[in-house]
């Protein structure tokens, strides 16, 4: 459990009102207890019930009070009664369900009153005509199919075989549900585009049951509730609102406005909502060194956050509380991120509230289903995609539509992701170019670490540990759109005992953090050179995986917050510039002298005689190593090599090893050890020198000796040296 599951109750589940982008005063909260009964898909509805459940946990999580599974061949039931508000006025009654995955049938005092495919949108249905007037208690029947990964549908990481990287299933309602009376004619919607370039708002009023001669109002207030502008307009016809001298939203100042939008007929009022929304732009463009970069309110933005899975032990898809599911969002923002990746998962409302308020960027990703493309984990982009049946296919496009039209009211999104990793990736062209041309206003990645075709606004590669960049491009943004993953069990906060599982473990805080830190080191540099975004694996450990920065139960927060933060705030800095001081293979060709036999003691020394090595060009090794530039073959278990190298005098502040290796590496510069490292990589990486090594560096002669041990499969080695020079910050 979770410190937040002591407050939650039967009387005290999820109170807080679930629509914050269109609000109504009045509402009546139906989560608490229900009875449930899981029964095979055949059978009609259950004559007795197995027990009760807390409504809106999943039955699998602890939460529910049930933790039961739910096969494939199975179907859940849920029952309760309620009591009808007074319908005054011939008002309707509307049962809201936040999510309930996957398909569903509601039934109100035995009359069907709607049905609903998809796991992740919001959904209602008018339940006015099948109330019973002679009842105080109106009975709610919902029945539930979740075949979860034996079926093709959205699903995201849920599994019946939880392992790794997959997690428990979530089946059945899992969002809030909620009575909500309006009148015959109501505000169904909002939709908010911001025009930042001429400075105003066009909102969108859609009318349920609008009749013939109605009018909607908007206006527009500050944060100080003072009114900006007012107009009146048609309903479904976006209404023109200048903003002057807009505040403009951004991570560092998420300023937001207020909506009021109202019915009228004639001069009688018929419904009124309160809303708000950002004046915020996200576009391409071009930075001064003529880098395609992600831009907000046409000024270059990085892009820094991390996956977010939004998995809880004690809850799964569902938080226990609001607060804790806030409280996420918090530790993200303290820890000096601005963006979020919402990983094959759609979050309740209210998340991404919060995060236009704090100031977070979202990339929205589309949960994944169905079968997986042939993908290469180095990331290479094989323009590979699979052939879905046209069931799965129509199900993908209209979950995707009603996911966005769901969303797209949210500020805080930024980018759409419809495939990750070639998992369900079909008819990858028509997706993407169908979700640019619906919401144009903002970025669309067609297949975050996936097989890319040339489509969409980003270029996106996942590379573990990392980092990395794409090849750059005039028309997309290069992102890394998965990197890091490194993992750290902490004993009395893990889902199992043992055999938790993560792409690279640690056994200490301390050694933790110094990787981590070493990894956006060498982030640094490739911001540099073109990257746009990147996106670090991951917010909390999940289940089995513990790559989090947060424990799974978010007691420990395994990064050093303060430290942590300061390191992120030099990623927001200006692009820096890489200097090539001695040049790797990639450059030109640079000779080395090297030996495949073990040599004598002192190798690495600068006083050591080499002159009966052989001498040969870098890099060495076999030319299928991905990322290589092989100019001499090696193919043997060892290779030691030796260079002396000229440094200019002057300043050292920022030298960094341009290295690539394939496997374990040591390096040592003037007898000191300035590198280690076991396993291989697949591209260049910068790897900054410490202050011992920069210690032994001198004006002139220097020596490097590198030794590299290969035990299977490609195999490379090349170094040069490179210095990061840091541009003046501009004014905040």
């Amino acid at each position: 459990m979770t410190r937040w599951a002591k407050d939650v109750s039967p009387t005290n589940v999820h109170p807080e009102y679930p629509r914050p982008q269109l609000v109504r005063e009045k509402w009546t909260n139906l989560n608490g207890l229900w009875d449930y009964a899981v029964r095979p898909t055949a059978e009609s509805r259950p004559d007795k019930f197995d027990g009760q459940i807390l409504v809106p946990f999943p039955i699998e999580s602890a939460l529910s009070g049930v933790m039961k599974r739910v096969a494939p061949t199975d179907r859940l039931w849920y029952h309760c009664t309620f009591k009808a508000p007074d319908l005054k006025d011939g008002r309707r009654l509307l049962l809201h369900f936040g999510a309930v995955d996957w398909h569903c049938e509601v039934s109100v005092n035995g009359k069907k009153v709607g049905q609903h495919t998809g796991g992740y949108d919001p959904f209602a249905f008018d339940i006015t005509d099948a109330l019973d007037k002679n009842k105080s208690e109106q009975e709610l029947i919902v029945s539930v199919a979740d075949p979860a990964d034996a079926n093709w549908q959205p699903r995201g990481k849920q599994v019946q075989n939880p392992r790794g990287i997959w997690y428990t299933p979530t089946t059945g309602i899992w969002q809030t549900v909620w009575l909500e009376a309006v009148p015959q004619s109501s505000i169904e919607s909002l939709k908010v585009a911001p025009d930042v370039d001429n400075g105003l708002v066009r909102v969108t009023v859609k009318v349920r049951g609008g009749r013939s001669g109605q009018v909607v109002a908007v206006s527009v207030f500050d944060a100080e509730a003072k009114e900006v502008a007012t107009e009146a307009g048609e309903p479904g016809h976006p209404i023109e609102l200048k903003v002057p001298k807009a505040k403009l939203w951004s991570p560092d100042t998420p300023y937001l406005y207020f909506i009021g939008a109202a019915i009228s007929q004639g001069t009688q009022a018929v419904d009124a909502v309160e809303s708000y929304f950002a004046m915020r732009k996200i576009s391409l463009g071009k930075d001064d060194q003529g880098a395609t970069r992600m831009m907000l309110n046409n000024k270059p933005l990085f892009q820094w956050g991390p996956l977010d899975q939004g998995f809880w032990p004690d809850g799964l898809y569902t938080a226990p509380t609001d607060a804790a599911m806030k409280y996420d969002l918090e530790v993200t923002k303290q820890l000096g991120f601005n963006m979020i990746r919402k990983h094959v998962k759609v979050e309740p409302a209210r998340w991404y509230h919060y995060c236009d308020q704090m100031g977070i960027l979202v990339w929205q990703d589309m949960p994944s289903g169905d079968k997986h493309a042939t993908w290469s984990p180095l990331g290479i982009h094989n323009g590979k995609e699979i052939e879905r049946e046209k069931a799965s296919a129509d199900n993908f496009r209209a979950e995707w539509k009603a996911i966005i039209d769901d969303l797209a009211f949210f500020p805080s999104i930024v980018c759409w992701v419809p495939f990750n990793e070639a998992w369900g990736q079909f008819d990858t062209v028509n997706v993407t170019n169908w979700t640019m041309q619906y919401d144009p206003t903002r970025l669309v990645n067609c297949a975050s670490g996936g097989n890319d075709f040339p489509v969409g606004h980003i270029s996106d590669l996942h590379r573990y540990p990392g980092p990395t960049i794409p090849a750059l491009e005039s028309n997309r943004a290069a992102v890394l759109g998965e990197f890091g993953g490194l993992g750290l069990p902490l004993e009395g906060h893990t889902w199992q005992g043992k055999n938790n599982w993560g792409y690279r473990s640690f056994e200490t805080k301390d050694a933790l953090n110094s990787a981590y830190e070493n990894l956006i080191q060498r982030l640094r540099p490739l911001i540099g050179k073109g990257l746009s975004a990147a996106i670090y694996t991951q917010t909390t450990d999940v289940e089995v995986e513990v790559n989090g920065f947060m424990t799974y139960d978010r007691s420990v927060i395994k990064l050093d917050p303060q430290k942590t933060a300061a390191l992120h705030a030099k990623l927001f800095q200006p692009p820096p510039k890489e200097v090539v001081i001695v040049p790797t293979a990639l450059e030109s060709a640079q000779t080395w002298r090297y030996t495949t036999d073990k040599p004598a003691d002192g190798w690495e020394k600068p006083d050591f005689n080499d002159s009966s090595w052989n001498e040969g060009p870098g890099g060495f090794g076999e030319p299928s190593t991905p990322g290589s530039k092989v100019r001499t073959t090696w193919k043997t278990p060892d290779i030691w090599l030796r260079r002396t190298i000229d440094l200019p005098s002057g300043s050292l502040e920022g030298l960094s090893l341009n290295i690539h290796h394939d496997e374990d590496t040591e390096v040592f510069i003037n007898g000191v050890q300035a590198f280690t490292a076991r396993g291989y990589i697949t591209d260049y990486i910068a790897q900054p020198l410490d202050e011992k090594t920069l210690a032994a560096l001198k004006p002139g002669k220097n020596t490097i000796a590198i030794h590299t041990k290969q035990t299977g499969g490609g195999q490379y080695i090349d170094l040069g040296l490179t210095r990061l020079v840091e541009t003046a910050p501009s004014k905040p």
